[in-house]
């Protein structure tokens, strides 16, 4: 025995390992003599060699030293690679554990197969060199680094028998968002959710300069971990060529750590108390372990006389020149032969049976895992019904409801019928939205001190609220990927925080659709509210609501964006989306008191459709064409463009008003650009092929004429919406800043409609004057004229 492990153990982690940095190095050079049964050729390499080496072997210690323990104590277990590059690793492990065969039948487990795992890596047709949705196990790219930890949090909550590993790289432990992820745990309540196990690998290097923490004192890097919670157990490879003691001493720490976990979740499971503190107020001091080991381990230590292992210089192809320069062929091949291949694989190229013993069997293999597909574990959540909560409207825009507060009852429901398969997500931010009533079923998790004037705080809840935008999109991607269902609810202007987080998830459902073992999983939905046009308590930093430009650039099949213009609207949008799956779905709607428009049938059609004729607001002639097309997206925009249109019936008799309000924003682009795209006979005949339309709309305006840009009519399309004019004002002073208010866009019917301006100059002038009056009020007396606060439909205007 070598302390609690047996020494054929140790050998059979090591034998894996071998093998599994055989098969890496195989992937980043070789097309071909996958097994050198003969001597390695310039022409068996790749042409392009591509891929990183020096995470990789750590990434497969780490490996294989968790699978002795999955086989060893049936832990369900999902592996997260921090360094996504190391996606060699990763691929390789799922070969060894025979999950890529199974999936992949072209990529055999055999010497075939094993030629066609290594010429496909980073290849033109093959698979990228991260650890991508293609590569079986992961839920974690890792191409941008700093989400490793978040995700892996995520995928633990509500899954009590998970522990997931998560190695962090040194590089990535740089970044804001994993600095943020260091405080995760104390939103876990071990009493009902799983462990993660962080693996904080310092090899030292980043591309090409040193890590902070690989180079900060020890005990200083003690203190700033123990400082965030942690217990942190130290393993040093002190000699690269001693890798019996590196086995020995990984192995010794992984027990202790899986030991605490254990005895954590033991003292905390079966109490009423459940996750229960210390008397200081600490949450649990959750084990990791921090292991340094060589960059480039295992692979050539001088190359043209510089040192390699154990430098920057391994980042990622250590030998660059093998197919030009003959001494970098020769110390390739003396690199692979060093893994004595002879030893692990057959004749036929397959892993030798007792080396294949070290892989767990089955879903315990952290290449199959379901938790790494959770499509396979996704339940429909139990909606509660839309009628029950949707709201009468027995007159059109007579009655001001807030939408969100309405929105926050029926979440309440999704939550009490969904306690452990939902979740809410938010930067602190829950109550400002008015979703409090959610509170009336669960609260807000919480480890630390819990004071007497903390309201909604408990050990256990299933809002989840912390100052990060960062760790709510990763705590949620991880949740989403394991197979459950949430909703990040966020400030409209400070949803950009994550808009690189939002590219790498979407750019992964974009992959992840078209791959036919990966199973659909819930669609990650935003909920942006406290938007640019009712910021009362704020002011221009808080008025941006150009996440919606940002997010179109994705592809079609993923992105949704959803504008309600009301309270059964937003509830029929919501239904639809915590039902739907593979989607990026993007709502945003005003926290404030708003007229109701549609009722319970009508705002279920509207929203069916995606937008429509409102023929109530307008002044058409059944069977006639109207003179112009007043069209809106967005809550306040939608107020506006009604309010005009009254405004036009009134001064402006037999003017033909017809009135389109859009809630699915990608109806507006042409079917042959998105699969909810208006055909362009539909189109046209909502919008006319040739009379003036004028566009209120919620954002930016330049982003209606480009989803609009093959329309017939896009010259008569004039788009008023939001141009970065704002400050802490009144609601109707910003519609004004930025031209949406009703009486301007009613002077942009009367001037883009032929001879109107000619023939109602007055009417013009005197909704300029009312324009100058109401700017006026609010400078002397700090608020929008009351008509215009209190406004209905047909009331006085």
């Amino acid at each position: 025995m070598t302390g609690n492990v047996a020494q054929d153990e140790l050998e059979l982690v090591d034998r894996w390992w071998r093998a599994a940095n055989y098969l890496s190095v195989g992937q980043i050079y070789l097309r071909s003599n996958p097994l050198l049964r003969k001597p390695l050729a310039a022409e068996d390499t790749k042409s392009r060699l591509l891929g990183h080496w020096g995470t990789t072997p750590g990434l497969n210690f780490v490996y294989a030293h968790l699978n002795r323990l999955i086989r060893r104590d049936a832990q369900e277990m999902l592996f997260v690679a921090g360094p996504g590059h190391g996606g060699p690793a990763v691929v390789a492990n799922a070969w060894l554990e025979g999950t890529y065969s199974e999936i992949y039948g072209h990529v055999g487990n055999d010497e075939t197969g094993m030629a066609e795992l290594f010429r496909q890596f980073s290849y033109p047709g093959g698979i990228p060199s991260h650890a991508a949705p293609e590569t079986p196990g992961s839920i974690s790219e890792g191409g941008e680094l700093g989400y490793a930890l978040a995700h892996a949090y995520g995928s633990v909550f509500d899954n009590p028998q998970l522990v997931t590993a998560v190695v962090i790289g040194d590089g990535e432990a740089e970044t804001g968002p994993l600095a943020a992820s260091w405080h995760s745990h104390n939103f876990l309540d071990p009493a009902t959710d799983g462990a993660v196990l962080p693996i904080l690998h310092l090899n030292g290097y980043k591309i090409a300069n040193p890590t902070i923490l690989a180079r900060m004192p020890e005990g200083q890097l003690e203190q700033l971990l123990r400082g965030y919670g942690h217990e942190p157990h130290f393993v040093t490879v002190t000699d690269a060529d001693n890798t019996a003691q590196a086995h020995r001493d990984f192995a010794a720490a992984l027990e202790e750590c899986l030991a605490e976990i254990g005895a954590i979740q033991d003292s905390r499971r079966g109490t009423a108390e459940g996750a229960a503190t210390d008397g200081d107020g600490a949450a649990p001091r959750w084990p990791m372990i921090v292991l340094r080991s060589p960059k480039g381990w295992t692979g050539p230590k001088i190359v043209d006389g510089q040192q390699v292992e154990g430098t920057w210089r391994s980042h990622q192809v250590p030998l660059a020149e093998v197919r030009t320069n003959p001494e970098h062929l020769q110390q390739l091949e003396e690199w692979l032969q060093s893994y004595r291949p002879d030893e692990l694989f057959d004749g036929d190229g397959r892993l030798r049976p007792d080396i294949a013993e070290a892989a767990p069997t089955g879903d315990f293999r952290m290449s199959a895992t379901p938790h790494a597909n959770g499509g396979l574990l996704r339940r429909a959540l139990e909606l509660p019904s839309y009628g029950a909560h949707a709201v009468e409207v027995p007159e059109p825009g007579t009655e001001r409801i807030s939408p969100m507060i309405t929105l926050g009852s029926w979440m309440r429901d999704v939550i009490s019928l969904n306690m452990e398969n939902f979740r809410l997500f938010g930067p602190d931010e829950t109550a400002s939205n008015r979703l409090q009533n959610v509170y009336e079923v669960t609260d807000k998790v919480w480890q630390y001190r819990i004071d007497d004037a903390d309201e909604h705080l408990a050990r256990s809840g299933r809002v989840l609220e912390v100052l990060s935008e960062h760790l709510c999109q990763g705590w949620l991607e991880g949740y989403l990927l394991s197979g459950r269902h949430g909703v990040f609810s966020c400030y409209e202007a400070f949803i950009h925080i994550v808009d690189s987080m939002f590219n790498q998830h979407a750019k992964w459902l974009k992959v992840h659709r078209k791959l036919p073992w990966r199973q659909p999983v819930a669609s990650l939905n935003y909920l942006l509210s406290s938007h640019v046009w009712q910021q009362d308590h704020n002011g221009f930093s808080h008025q941006d609501p150009g996440f919606i430009d940002h997010a179109v650039n994705k592809k079609a099949e993923v992105i949704r964006v959803y504008l309600p213009p009301d309270v059964n609207t937003l509830l029929s949008v919501m239904e639809h989306c915590l039902a739907s799956t593979d989607y990026v779905n993007i709502v945003v709607s005003g926290k404030q008191p708003s007229p109701t428009w549609l009722g319970p049938a009508d705002a279920a059609n509207h929203c069916q459709r995606g937008l429509g004729i409102w023929g109530f607001a307008g002044s058409e002639v059944s069977g006639e064409e109207p003179d112009v097309v007043l069209a809106c997206a967005g809550d306040v925009p939608t107020v506006e463009t009604v309010a005009a249109a009254e405004l036009l019936k009134r001064g402006v008799p037999g003017l033909k008003v017809r009135v389109v309000n859009v809630v699915d924003l990608m109806r507006l682009q042409d079917a042959s650009e998105h699969p909810h795209g208006l055909p362009a006979s539909d189109f046209d005949g909502i919008f006319t092929p040739d009379k003036p339309v004028i566009f209120a709309y919620h954002g930016y305006p330049a982003l209606i004429h480009r989803l609009t840009y093959r329309r017939t009519n896009q010259e008569g399309l004039h788009v008023r919406g939001y141009k970065e004019e704002g400050t802490t004002t009144t609601p109707f002073d910003m519609a004004m800043l930025n031209g949406i208010d009703r009486f301007q866009l009613a002077i942009d019917a009367i001037d883009r409609v032929p001879g109107l301006a000619e023939k109602h100059s007055l009417v013009r002038q005197s909704l300029q004057d009312r324009r100058m009056q109401a700017r006026e009020h609010t400078r002397i007396h700090g608020e929008d004229p009351e008509d215009l606060r209190n406004w209905t439909l047909g009331g006085s205007s």
